[in-house]
């Protein structure tokens, strides 16, 4: 399967879930949920650039543009990057205002049920990116950052998606602590968001300096 069908797949998958997401978060008041759907929402849209990245990277040489588009995929990377940075911000600032003031009531069986689909859905994503090797095979670090990316966010989906599942969880047997909602949110963001700044940070010095990120 070539790296763009693996991307097509996963974009599938992404586009899927939005809608379900968003519609459980808002029924059953949880911003967990709520920043699965805005997650996966811009993963979608980062995979789209990636696509199209990867579309430009194959483009032949011209007059305007003797060495091509050598740089697309790593750039692509880099907005992958800034994106999922950017939503983990958001998600923190909405968690931290909901645990010091009121946490609404949040109906943990759906949250859990779906958070559960969505982890599952997203694993098998996650392991359909982590097969590609035309990255490796044609020496292109800038497409191997690119994907790595995609898996990195990929992953960090399934992840969110399995912690607000535990949150429905807490929250189905303790009938009451729905403060556990937005702290789980909160804390996901900050360890998703720690991840998409060291590979900024990597994307930077492969930009600048064409170095191997390693």
């Amino acid at each position: 399967m070539s790296r763009s069908a693996r991307l097509t797949v996963v974009l599938g998958l992404n586009a899927v879930l939005v809608g379900a997401l968003l519609v459980v978060g808002l029924s059953a008041h949880s911003l967990g949920v709520l920043a699965e759907g805005v997650d996966f929402l811009a993963d979608a849209a980062g995979i789209g650039v990636s696509l199209f990245a990867i579309g430009l990277s194959k483009r032949p040489s011209s007059q305007r543009r003797p060495d091509g588009y050598p740089n697309a995929t790593a750039i692509a990377a880099l907005v992958n990057g800034g994106w999922l940075l950017i939503a983990c911000v958001l998600v923190a600032v909405v968690s931290i205002e909901r645990l010091a003031t009121t946490t609404p009531k949040v109906h943990g069986l759906p949250v859990l049920v779906m958070s559960a689909v969505a982890a599952a859905v997203m694993l098998v994503g996650a392991f359909v990116l982590s097969l590609d090797t035309s990255g490796a095979e044609s020496g292109d670090e800038g497409g191997n950052l690119n994907m790595r990316a995609v898996v990195l966010d990929t992953a960090g989906d399934a992840a969110a998606a399995a912690g607000v599942a535990v949150a429905g969880v807490v929250i189905l047997a303790t009938r009451g602590w729905f403060w556990v909602d937005p702290a789980t949110a909160l804390t996901i963001s900050l360890v998703v968001g720690v991840r998409a700044a060291q590979l900024l940070k990597r994307v930077a010095r492969v930009l600048r300096t064409g170095e191997p990120v390693v």
